[in-house]
């Protein structure tokens, strides 16, 4: 038996059992069971367009850490059994530390979740991942939805905020001065959208 089926048959699955699971294994842990935690092919690149941006802006002025989904977090209090993987997050780098940097999970909570849903996501599901990092005491999350291309901005002890394409995404209080269009992280689906259009009519007619 392989080390991954091994993993997905226990009755219960731990923090130490997660990290014998291959890297391209995307899945979170809840209540000692694995949850499986794939991306759309819609969802991957404005994931990597929300990293790019990010990463641009926080690497210039030397802010910390931008992580994608590799990055697995245990900072739910009370909840030693829950692991879970944004699909981008950032931790501002007064709070980095030497452990930061051990091998396993990170046990420290970031500074910005972002989500990025897919449509097989269920509505349950990522409404208990934006409590589980509220109660954490995460202090922004972005809940990005390709189709329709919204955000939504969740603060601690506030109202969820709905952004369109002509809004703009700001990053108070974690990331003061940052301002990014909304439209500008979906431009990745702009340019699918150009390349399929430009394929169809290449395409032989019967």
């Amino acid at each position: 038996m392989s080390a991954t089926a091994a993993v997905w048959d226990r009755p219960k699955v731990t923090p130490k059992d997660l990290l014998k699971l291959p890297k391209d294994r995307r899945c979170e842990l809840v209540n000692g069971k694995l949850v499986g935690k794939t991306m759309a092919t819609t969802a991957v690149p404005v994931a990597g367009e929300v990293f790019g941006l990010l990463r641009q802006y926080v690497k210039e002025r030397d802010l910390g850490l931008v992580l994608m989904t590799d990055a697995s977090y245990r900072c739910f209090p009370g909840e030693p059994d829950k692991m879970r993987k944004p699909d981008v997050s950032f931790i501002r780098r007064e709070r980095i530390t030497l452990g930061l940097w051990e091998p396993g999970h990170i046990r420290m909570r970031p500074d910005l979740v972002v989500e990025v849903v897919s449509p097989h996501d269920e509505v349950s599901d990522v409404g208990r991942r934006i409590q589980d990092y509220l109660r954490a005491g995460v202090p922004l999350i972005w809940v990005v939805h390709p189709e329709p291309r919204h955000v939504y901005v969740y603060r601690p002890g506030g109202r969820g905020e709905t952004l369109g394409e002509q809004d703009e995404l700001t990053g108070e209080p974690v990331l003061p001065g940052l301002r990014l269009a909304v439209r500008e992280i979906f431009v990745p689906l702009e340019r699918y959208a150009q390349v399929s259009a430009q394929q169809a009519l290449s395409e032989p007619k019967e």
